[in-house]
């Protein structure tokens, strides 16, 4: 996949360069603002596995 993005990109090696730094930062712009925010909610992130002595619990 990088390879055939390498390929279409314009110009010399380092302006692919440049233009591939930029579209990593695109890429990562978008997770943080828009997938990440959305699929938050969806993530089992805030269940707590400790009862209230500090242990795990199992089940």
């Amino acid at each position: 996949m990088y390879g055939w993005i390498w390929r279409h990109l314009p110009g010399n090696t380092l302006v692919r360069a440049l233009l591939s730094l930029v579209l990593a930062m695109v890429v990562v712009f978008v997770l943080f603002q828009y997938v990440f925010p959305w699929a938050e909610p969806l993530l089992p992130f805030g269940d707590g596995t400790l009862d209230e002595g500090g242990t795990e619990r199992n089940g």
